[in-house]
């Protein structure tokens, strides 16, 4: 008999651990009913040049199929890494980043890209969503997601950090994740 529950019970362990070993999924939407998380997929294209005003992280510019600002209506983190991006419906994408920066300081430099204070739509784990202003303007009928930029310390309770999703690469864990939602091409990302 424990012969028997040795191997089910080495079963169950290692059920156990790999349920707990998965990676961490772009935000939710605050106040949205919880679904499964989309399925990545290809990068969109960029345009041909970014814009000449807006920084750009090394990352960014070694690789032509990262996003650029002119892409996203708005700019990247000067140190942030292009994790992937995501299909958010009608004609939308999300973009992550990470960035070794802290929360503190992301938040900060993105209370000056977009002119906006932004809100703390959760306390735990810290998250920040920076929308309107210079993003654009949410259009229900065209927009699945409103045009955003959300900012989120996956430090908090303890956790290392958000894992790096390229194997081997540097950092192997990102302190802060940077989510981006442009407005979709058809829709201009003017402000009020």
């Amino acid at each position: 008999m424990i012969r028997r529950l040795v191997p089910a019970a080495l079963l169950v362990a290692l059920m156990t651990a790999a349920g707990s070993a998965q990676t961490p999924q772009p935000f939710p939407r605050p106040g949205a009913p919880q679904q499964a998380p989309p399925r990545p997929s290809a990068p969109a294209p960029s345009p041909p040049a970014p814009a000449a005003t807006a920084p750009a992280s090394p990352q960014a510019s070694a690789d032509p199929n990262n996003p650029t600002a002119a892409t996203l209506g708005v700019a990247v983190y000067p140190t942030a890494q292009f994790l992937g991006s995501y299909d958010a419906g009608r004609g939308q994408r999300y973009y992550l980043f990470g960035t070794t920066a802290t929360y503190i300081d992301v938040i900060g430099y993105y209370r000056t890209q977009t002119d906006e204070d932004g809100d703390t739509v959760f306390r735990d784990p810290p998250t920040h969503m920076f929308t309107g202003g210079r993003l654009g303007r949410f259009r229900e009928e065209t927009m699945a997601f409103p045009p955003s930029v959300t900012v989120k310390d996956w430090t908090s309770g303890g956790s290392q950090g958000y894992l790096n999703p390229k194997l081997g690469a540097q950092p192997a864990r990102f302190p802060t994740v940077i989510m981006i939602v442009p407005a979709p091409p058809a829709a201009p990302a003017t402000g009020r």
